[in-house]
């Protein structure tokens, strides 16, 4: 059909086929907008857990710790102070055990019980005498002589560390030469002793002083020399008077006004308890000097055993001394009353002033306990 302007109306297939076009089209949109579901699983990504906080103390270089290692075991008073550091973690265990920290450690870390001496104990000791500290190998070298009674194997420890200048090994040493100790009366050697009691009395150790004013006195191991041996005498007390008012305790003490005593009217008084026995003729009244731990180790090892270090052996009478005999008759005795014995002149010089003087009761025969005279020798009391 045309209309007057010739045009014709558009077929109702070709309307129908745009319909359905734009419909298409339409459906196609709609397709696009709708969300797009996968069938496929996603691979989830492993959560990424946060590092823990990093300790401080594992950024400290070995150096530093080592060094505070070493300040602490020259600065402890006691094992337990250096033992508990090495039980708080691997790494102080580890650097703790090395021997630049063992050879600084000081004497009190070795400070051990007698009834807490065990075979790590032994160890330890020996750990620290091969890192070349001094007093690790005196200590261990008196426990093999005396309590161990490994003579050989002690004696070269104390020899190690006396070749470094250690007084007290020099000093035990001497007395080992004065007695003949770990062999036969023959095997003494009084010059050896005097030489080495110098060695020790010049390095400061006041029982050395003591014990050579006493061989200068009584021409033992020595030419005679009386006033020499008074001079050396003084300086023994002099030092230790020094020794004590110079030390922690006796500044404390001495704060309080408990400590020095002076009383001229009381001449002979008897001192009991911590007090300084050697001043006591004139009247003063000091705190004791510290007996070293060796010793105080060997007195409570050899009391645990009954006080007998074998059958018919004797324990030195002075009680900051801890010394046994390796032999009958090596120590000798008190020449008034024969019931106290010494293993050298200065041990018998303190307990002298410390308590003897008020026990010694001369006796006209005194025999020993087999029934025996008095084969050892004696000593003059002075």
């Amino acid at each position: 059909m045309r209309t007057r302007t010739g045009l014709c109306y558009p077929r109702l297939e070709t309307t129908l086929c745009s319909d359905t076009r734009h419909r298409k089209r339409t459906h196609d949109v709609a397709a696009d907008r709708r969300p797009h579901f996968c069938r496929k699983r996603t691979k989830l990504s492993p959560q990424i857990t946060p590092p823990p906080p990093s300790d401080l103390f594992d950024s400290l270089p070995d150096d530093l710790v080592i060094s505070i290692l070493s300040k602490l075991s020259s600065a402890a008073s006691s094992p337990s102070d250096f033992i508990n550091i090495l039980l708080t973690c691997k790494r102080l265990n580890n650097l703790g055990l090395i021997p630049i920290v063992l050879s600084k450690a000081s004497q009190k870390t070795f400070a051990i019980k007698a009834r807490n001496w065990s075979e790590s104990a032994h160890r330890f000791l020996k750990r620290c005498s091969d890192a070349e500290n001094i007093d690790a190998s005196y200590t261990l070298g008196m426990i093999r002589f005396y309590c161990l009674q490994n003579r050989g194997s002690g004696a070269s420890l104390m020899a190690k560390a006396a070749i470094c200048s250690h007084a007290p090994a020099l000093y035990s040493l001497a007395v080992i030469q004065f007695n003949g100790s770990g062999g036969s009366k023959s095997d003494k050697d009084l010059r050896a002793g005097v030489a080495l009691c110098a060695r020790a009395a010049f390095l400061g150790h006041i029982d050395a002083l003591r014990e050579l004013g006493h061989c200068l006195q009584d021409g033992y191991g020595v030419r005679q020399n009386i006033t020499e041996g008074r001079r050396f005498l003084v300086q023994a007390n002099a030092r230790e008077l020094a020794a004590v008012l110079s030390s922690e305790a006796g500044s404390s003490v001495i704060a309080s006004r408990c400590c020095v005593t002076w009383n001229p009217h009381v001449p002979h008084r008897h001192v009991t308890g911590s007090g300084c026995p050697l001043l006591s003729d004139f009247g003063c009244n000091i705190p004791a000097p510290e007996a070293h731990p060796v010793s105080r180790f060997m007195a409570e090892w050899f009391g645990a055993r009954g006080e007998s270090p074998g059958i018919g052996l004797r324990m030195c009478s002075h009680v900051g001394c801890g010394r046994p005999e390796t032999r009958q008759h090596e120590f000798r005795r008190c020449s008034v009353c024969g019931s106290v014995n010494y293993c050298s002149r200065a041990c018998q010089a303190l307990d002298w002033k410390l308590r003897h003087k008020m026990d010694c009761a001369p006796v006209e025969r005194w025999v020993d306990d087999n029934g025996d005279g008095g084969a050892d020798d004696i000593m003059a009391e002075s």
